[in-house]
C-alpha cells in the first residue's frame, strides 16, 4: 500500500479570494492551503483594527462615532459586530456546570427600530425584530459571572427559553438561591427549570404610578416586598440589586442601550450579535473592581484576564 503524501516538500502558490496562503506539494503536485482558524472569520480588517473598534464600542460609543474615530467604513463595522457575535455567542453557550450560590435574575429593556406603540400603528406588533426588545440576564452574585441572557419579548415562551439556559450553564446538584424581581412567568418557570435545589424568592416592587403610564423611565418605587415562593430562601438574601448595578453598566457600555438618543439598534441581528459581544467582555475580559479578576477567573475557567484579541481567538475555535 502507497502510504498518502504528507506534502511536506511544499512552496507558496498564490493566495485565495480571502487572501489565504496556498501552497503546492512539489512531490505530488496537488495545491492546498494549511487549515487555520481566523479570529474574524474572512473579514480582511486588520487584527489589531478590529480590536480597536470593538473596544470603542464597548466603551459606549456608537457605530457612526467608531467609524469616525478608526477610518473603518461603518457597514465593514457591522459586519464585524455579526462576526464577532456569533463567535461569542458559542462561547457563552458553552459555559456549563458552574457552581453557584446565589443566582440574580432580571431583564432590561430598550427597543429595536421603533417603539411599541409605533409598531402598532404600523400593524407590526406581531414582529419580533421591531419594537420592545428585552434581555433576560442571569448573573452570581458572589463570582458575578454572567451565566446565561437571552434577547426576545417579555412572555412565558421566551422566559421559558432563558430559565433553559440557565439550567444548562450551571451545577444544580447542590442547594443554592435565586432571586427574581416580580415577574409573573418566573413564579412557576423557575421551580421547573431549575429544579428542586433552587430556594427561589421573589422581591417585588411597589411603584408610585403604573409603569405604563411613565414615559422615558420606570415610576419611583415606593415601597418592596420579599416573597419565598419556592423551597427555603433566605430573606436576607433576597435580593437584585447586583444584577440591577449589572443593567447600569449595560447602559454604560452599550450606546444602543443609552435611552433618548439615536443610538438605538436598528437591526435586530445586530443588536442580539453586540450583546453576546457584552457579556463575553465582561466575563473574560473586564477585570470587576471588587474582585479584582475577571469573573472567569473568579469561577476557574479562566487562568487569566483575556485581551479583545485572546478573546476573539478563543472564541473562534468554540
Amino acid at each position: 500500500m502507497i502510504a498518502p503524501c504528507e506534502h511536506e516538500n511544499r512552496k507558496k502558490h498564490g493566495t485565495d479570494r480571502y487572501g489565504n496562503q496556498r501552497f503546492r506539494c512539489k512531490d505530488c503536485g496537488q495545491t492546498f492551503q494549511e487549515y487555520r482558524v481566523r479570529p474574524i472569520g474572512t473579514m480582511q480588517i486588520d487584527l489589531d483594527r478590529a480590536c480597536m473598534a470593538l473596544s470603542m464600542l464597548l466603551e459606549g460609543m456608537s457605530i457612526r462615532a467608531t467609524a469616525r474615530i478608526t477610518n473603518i467604513d461603518q457597514n465593514t463595522i457591522g459586519n464585524l459586530i455579526l462576526t464577532a457575535g456569533e463567535q461569542c455567542g458559542r462561547l457563552l453557550d458553552s459555559i456549563s456546570g458552574i457552581s453557584v450560590t446565589d443566582i440574580q435574575i432580571d431583564e432590561i429593556w430598550t427597543f429595536v427600530g421603533m417603539k411599541q406603540r409605533t409598531a402598532n400603528l404600523r400593524n407590526l406588533g406581531d414582529d419580533s425584530s421591531v419594537g420592545d426588545n428585552w434581555t433576560y440576564i442571569a448573573v452570581e452574585r458572589y463570582t458575578k459571572m454572567v451565566l446565561a441572557h437571552h434577547v426576545g419579548r417579555r412572555d412565558t415562551n421566551d422566559t421559558n427559553v432563558f430559565l433553559g439556559k440557565v439550567r444548562r450553564a450551571i451545577d444544580a446538584s447542590l442547594p443554592f438561591q435565586v432571586s427574581t424581581d416580580g415577574l409573573s412567568n418566573y413564579r412557576y418557570g423557575v421551580p421547573f427549570a431549575l429544579g428542586s435545589n433552587a430556594n427561589f424568592g421573589m422581591l417585588i416592587k411597589k411603584y408610585a404610578a403604573q409603569q405604563q403610564e411613565t414615559r422615558y423611565s420606570p415610576a419611583a418605587i415606593i415601597g418592596t416586598e420579599k416573597k419565598a415562593v419556592f423551597g427555603s430562601p433566605d430573606p436576607d438574601s433576597i435580593c437584585t440589586s447586583h444584577i440591577e448595578t449589572l443593567n447600569q453598566k449595560i447602559r454604560m457600555h452599550l450606546r444602543r442601550f443609552t435611552r433618548l438618543t439615536a443610538g438605538h439598534s436598528k437591526s435586530v441581528e445586530h443588536h442580539v450579535a453586540m450583546q453576546n459581544i457584552f457579556f463575553a467582555w465582561y466575563n473574560w475580559c473586564r477585570k470587576h473592581h471588587t474582585l479584582r479578576q475577571t469573573p472567569a477567573m473568579e469561577c476557574g475557567i479562566a487562568m487569566t484576564k483575556w485581551s479583545i484579541r485572546e478573546l476573539l481567538e478563543s472564541s473562534a475555535t468554540c
